[in-house]
């Protein structure tokens, strides 16, 4: 049976705090995932399902998989949910996920025969759209550097639909350490560009 909480739990403010600020999702470590899609996918990925909040239009049956797969789970108010989330339409449902600490030296060794860095990638919905990209390219692994956008944001999150949950991702790198380790581990590096480049395959 899972807790009622009121617009004031410490649930609902630390939802709030997570989708807001890197710097909460640093320090927590942890990062929030929002709606029903998502939410299943990090039961189903290899990641750490903290806590689940959900709302009254929320599967039953994903809430059961949360609570056998560890998480605590909570109903709240649809309103004080949507109100703690950053995405425009609410989503019903949001899970605290924990993050994932690896190096790009580490995120690389998983990367199998091919990974992708991203270098000064701002837009969140662009780095999602890479995420997904990469992954169904067959990349084991994504580096984000050199101020690239927090690619555990919620837009970014969102964006990625379920990829950044599959693939080894690592943030805060510096390019030319990241690249060093691709030749460290015998990764063929290739540069992109916008136009008039040669495809990747």
């Amino acid at each position: 049976m899972a807790d009622r909480i009121g617009a004031r739990h410490p649930s609902l403010q630390r939802l709030r705090r997570l989708s807001g600020r890197r710097s909460a999702r640093t320090a927590e470590g942890a990062f929030v995932v929002e709606g029903p899609t998502l939410v299943g996918e990090a039961l189903r990925a290899r990641v750490t399902v903290e806590e689940v909040v959900a709302g009254g239009s929320c599967p039953g049956e994903l809430l059961d998989r949360a609570a056998a797969a560890g998480a605590t789970v909570r109903r709240a108010d649809d309103v004080a949910l949507a109100r703690s989330l950053d995405a425009v339409t609410p989503q019903g449902v949001a899970a605290v996920v924990r993050l994932p600490h690896r190096t790009a030296e580490e995120a690389l060794g998983e990367a199998g025969p091919l990974a992708l860095v991203l270098v000064g990638v701002a837009d969140p919905g662009n780095a999602g759209t890479l995420l997904r990209s990469a992954e169904a390219a067959g990349a084991g692994a994504v580096v984000f550097c050199d101020g690239s956008v927090d690619p555990f944001g919620p837009k970014c999150v969102r964006s990625s639909a379920g990829s950044v949950l599959r693939l080894s991702v690592a943030r805060d790198g510096e390019g030319a350490e990241a690249l060093g380790a691709c030749a460290r581990r015998g990764l063929r590096t290739v540069a992109t560009r916008a136009s008039g480049g040669v495809p990747y395959d």
